[in-house]
């Protein structure tokens, strides 16, 4: 019960890895209000916890007036905001280069994943502030921190977001507020599948030979599952990680270790 006496708000929380999340903070005694776009999805997720540990809001965080309803859902259901885990975010589809993005597709990814976290902490920290502090988890991805081809929105958006975290520790650390990204590698979501599914045909295998080849160059070879995000979520927004602020944490299986020319070489040695 480590989160124990804590309230957090999980944006994203109706699927993948925000209802992941969700789960492992009551199991570790928070009470959390999960927010997201599809009320039916925050439902099921909520229908599957204890009613006085968790509570829903349904809204868009590209909307400020649907943030600020967020914070103030979570300040009602548990009196206070000590945690907020910003994981709402969109894929840039159909990946494409800069010349070929179009404005629409730009802005869309930058107000969900840039934006949306701009507007939650701008919303959530004068309460954290007035109650002695707070935990602030941004959930970004590896591509914030290595670029991939041709998702020039995606990649900005999170990497944007990165540089966010860092400026929001160092200016709210004084005010006992801790600000902290991760830097999720291949997680096993929906989106994520859905993304894989399109190779399986030019690959000539099912859904599980396509994430083998995608992890063949990973240490740990294998793609994680959302579970696994939710202790180090766990940890950055308990008393544990009290003196853990400003952290960019890859959560990639050890791909950041991997020299990809390396890599190849190997592989065509080995053929």
């Amino acid at each position: 019960m480590k989160l124990e006496g804590k309230v957090a708000l999980i944006t994203g929380g109706g699927t993948g890895i925000g209802a992941a999340i969700a789960r492992r903070f009551v199991r570790d005694g928070a009470k959390v209000c999960i927010a997201g776009r599809r009320e039916e999805m925050l439902k099921r997720v909520a229908g599957s916890l204890s009613p006085e540990s968790i509570t829903t809001c349904a809204g868009d965080v590209t909307e400020q007036a649907d943030v600020e309803r967020m914070v103030e859902t979570a300040l009602a259901f548990g009196g206070k905001l000590n945690v907020l885990v910003n994981n709402a975010g969109m894929d840039q589809n159909p990946p494409a280069n800069v010349i070929d993005t179009d404005s629409d597709t730009w802005q869309q990814v930058l107000a969900v994943n840039l934006t949306g976290p701009f507007y939650t902490m701008k919303a959530a920290i004068p309460h954290m502030i007035r109650d002695g502090g707070g935990s602030i988890i941004n959930i970004a991805s590896v591509a914030g921190i290595r670029a991939i081809p041709n998702m020039p929105a995606y990649v900005s958006s999170k990497g944007g977001l990165v540089m966010l975290t860092q400026q929001v520790a160092l200016d709210f650390g004084p005010s006992k507020i801790r600000c902290n990204v991760i830097c999720p590698g291949g997680m096993r979501t929906e989106m994520i599948e859905n993304a894989m599914s399109h190779f399986k045909e030019s690959l000539g295998t099912d859904l599980e030979g396509v994430f083998s080849q995608f992890t063949k160059d990973i240490p740990l070879r294998r793609i994680a599952s959302v579970d696994e995000i939710g202790g180090i979520c766990s940890l950055l927004a308990g008393d544990d990680g009290s003196f853990i602020t400003g952290v960019v944490l890859p959560v990639d299986g050890g791909a950041a270790i991997v020299d990809i020319t390396g890599a190849a070489i190997n592989n065509m040695a080995n053929k």
